[in-house]
């Protein structure tokens, strides 16, 4: 059996979220209609495998719907497998273990992964970078000094997020 990039697309309430797995580990998650998009963020040793789209993924896209359902926590049960160094493997371990409903600031999350305040630009490099939204929370990190800050999937997306989570 030939390895594959296993996508599917789900609708949600700010559009729809694709999700990739490889064996049965998700690699990537972007809020994307286009599988595509999210395949070329990928590794090349991933990115050398076929993209495979199918109906459902199972685990990872229940997760998506039982989050929309309103339990904050779903995601967090789902296998997660992103590329670092690690330095940015300890800032997405950081990232994750911030729970929903929270948020915290870039010198906030440098100090959980065990850096100074002062690697905030650190912090907010290992967000621009992820590739697993919303799994990995990067929507729960603010600027301190207010706002929204930058998103990848724009602040419209990270505003539902919070909202949807109760963090506003």
């Amino acid at each position: 059996m030939t390895e594959t990039i296993d996508a599917q697309v789900l609708p949600t309430p700010i559009g729809p979220l694709s999700l990739l797995t490889h064996g049965g580990v998700l690699v990537a998650a972007g809020f994307t209609g286009a599988p595509l998009e999210m395949f070329a963020r990928l590794s090349p040793a991933l990115r050398a495998l076929p993209l495979n789209v199918v109906d459902d993924l199972g685990k990872p896209a229940q997760a998506v719907r039982d989050y929309l359902d309103g339990d904050l926590f779903a995601l967090d049960g789902v296998e997660v497998e992103q590329p670092g160094t690690p330095r940015r493997q300890r800032l997405l371990a950081a990232l994750r273990a911030v729970p929903p409903g929270t948020t915290v600031s870039y010198a906030e999350l440098a100090e959980r992964a065990g850096m100074p305040k002062t690697a905030a630009r650190a912090a907010g490099g290992a967000c621009a970078q992820n590739l697993i939204a919303p799994f990995v929370p990067c929507h729960r990190v603010l600027p301190q000094a207010g706002g929204f800050g930058g998103y990848y999937y724009g602040p419209h997306v990270k505003e539902w997020l919070l909202g949807h989570e109760k963090a506003l």
